[in-house]
């Protein structure tokens, strides 16, 4: 059996850039090495979903159908929620882990 090295575009919807913002604005206040450290990251973890999404959990939320959206921990605390549609990669939402649900978009 060969590697799937078929490649998925990646797309980051408004609200989940908002979000990685927010995260890196509030990091930022207190640390900008670490907060930039934070930016670099997510953003590799976004850019490697275009190989081999479906490698990461299904997202198992009440509120949402099951097997809708995967997600997948970037920089130790920050959940990137995705979903796989055809050849394209959906961000979602960008959840710090530590936040209550009510903050969160899915």
């Amino acid at each position: 059996m060969s590697p799937d090295t078929s490649s998925f575009n990646v797309l980051v919807s408004p609200m989940a850039h908002a979000r990685m913002l927010e995260h890196f604005e509030f990091l930022a206040r207190v640390n900008e090495a670490a907060a930039t450290k934070l930016l670099d990251t997510l953003t590799r973890d976004i850019r490697s979903l275009a190989k081999m999404p479906q490698r990461n959990p299904l997202y198992d939320k009440p509120n949402i159908s099951s097997g809708e959206y995967r997600w997948m921990l970037s920089a130790k605390r920050y959940r990137i929620v995705y979903e796989i549609a055809d050849d394209t990669v959906f961000i979602e939402d960008i959840q710090d882990c530590s936040e209550s649900d009510e903050k969160r978009l899915l």
